[in-house]
């Protein structure tokens, strides 16, 4: 009831009003021509359906008179695509035919409801009213017709509303994507999900482990009062920020769609640039990395490389300049690396939460392999393995 007394104030009332009346524009140029077959219209609309840019047009009339709200949007209660198969073209068919005889219930509402409208009102001032098909519905009491005046145009405008109604929830259903556009949809849109997580994690490990590796360095070289050292802490941080600089030249691109390609990221080839970081920050580093890092495949290289930098940016950020044990190995099948590194001597330590642990197990999982974190020998240990045969 809230909604019929808000209706007629509402704009998409009347742009509903006008997506009902459209049809009968074509009945009445038909009438005109072939007065004597009324029905021609409901038969020639039967190729025009099968025509697959007929569904966008309809689409478009009936998203922007229909729902306005919606106006625009790709991904909306309507389709905004032509018929891509037969069932598209077949549910066109149906919604021009129900379309065609909705419009002629309210069209035939909109006509006479005003003219009994009328009639009454006529009746009302003491004139006969005509000898029509109105005529039944006339009261002969002139006060009775008085009252009644304003009920015709109640009933047209309650009318209007549930047609109104009607008509969307029809469309929506038959013009609406079909299964196979709202899959396509959902990828698009889960696509575009791990785009940005991707993008998150890029620039959660890179400037985080920029700005880990500046705060070790900076303290380092204050406790130190060393000018040598400070020296050699400043240049750190200065290579340090200019990687993660590039690093965030290169994210901003994907963002404006106008980055460098996957293939211009680090790589496991480049992990020395990683290790001497964490060893200028002071940090005791014992590396070994073995096999040919140089032919890993693109996607495990580069999420190799970003597995490294996050468990080492962990060990600078929670434990400090402590003993790091590197271990990278290029197998047959697979890449293990694994990362451990002392805990120091003080309460409080944590290494278990946050998003960058979280982050190495998702990289890990996308490329099909695992990766484990947790105390290990009185330690912290990241392992990762990344499977190489998929991937190729």
């Amino acid at each position: 009831m809230y909604r019929l007394l808000r209706a007629p104030f509402q704009p998409v009332t009347y742009s509903r009003w006008l997506h009902l009346c459209v049809p009968l524009l074509l009945l009445a140029i038909w009438m005109f021509v072939v007065p004597e077959w009324p029905w021609g219209p409901m038969l020639l609309v039967l190729p025009f359906g099968l025509v697959p840019w007929v569904r966008l047009a309809e689409g478009l009339q009936a998203q922007f008179l229909l729902t306005p709200y919606d106006r625009g949007s790709a991904d909306g209660a309507i389709s905004l695509a032509p018929s891509a198969h037969w069932g598209d073209r077949w549910r066109t068919v149906l919604w021009l035919e129900t379309r065609m005889v909705i419009a002629t219930g309210a069209v035939a509402t909109t006509v006479w409801m005003p003219a009994l409208t009328v009639e009454l009102i006529a009746n009302a001032l003491g004139y006969s009213p005509d000898p029509g098909p109105l005529a039944p519905l006339i009261p002969e009491s002139r006060w009775v017709a008085g009252l009644l005046v304003p009920v015709p145009l109640l009933v047209l405008m309650v009318v209007v509303v549930l047609l109104g109604e009607l008509i969307t929830a029809i469309a929506t259903r038959l013009l609406g994507p079909s299964a196979a556009e709202r899959l396509s949809a959902l990828e698009a849109r889960t696509e575009q999900l791990l785009e940005r997580t991707r993008i998150a994690r890029e620039l959660h490990d890179s400037i985080g482990h920029a700005l880990t590796v500046a705060v070790v360095q900076a303290g380092a070289a204050r406790a130190a009062g060393d000018a040598a050292f400070t020296d050699r802490a400043l240049c750190a941080i200065e290579e340090t920020g200019r990687a993660a600089l590039e690093d965030l030249e290169r994210v901003l691109g994907v963002l404006r769609e106008s980055g460098q390609p996957p293939s211009q990221r680090p790589t496991l080839a480049e992990a020395d640039r990683l290790l001497e970081s964490a060893r200028a920050s002071g940090s005791e580093v014992d590396a070994r990395l073995t096999g040919p890092l140089e032919k890993l495949p693109g996607p495990v290289t580069r999420e190799g490389y970003r597995i490294l930098q996050e468990s080492l940016t962990n060990v600078l950020r929670h434990c400090g300049p402590v003993a790091v044990r590197v271990r990278v190995e290029m197998a047959v099948d697979r890449l293990d690396l694994e990362v451990t590194n002392a805990l120091p001597e003080r309460p409080g330590v944590v290494l278990g939460g946050g998003s960058g642990l979280r982050g190495i197990r998702e990289r890990a999982a996308l490329l099909g392999g695992e990766a484990e974190t947790g105390p290990y020998e009185g330690g912290w240990r990241v392992r990762a393995r990344l499977p190489l045969e998929r991937i190729r």
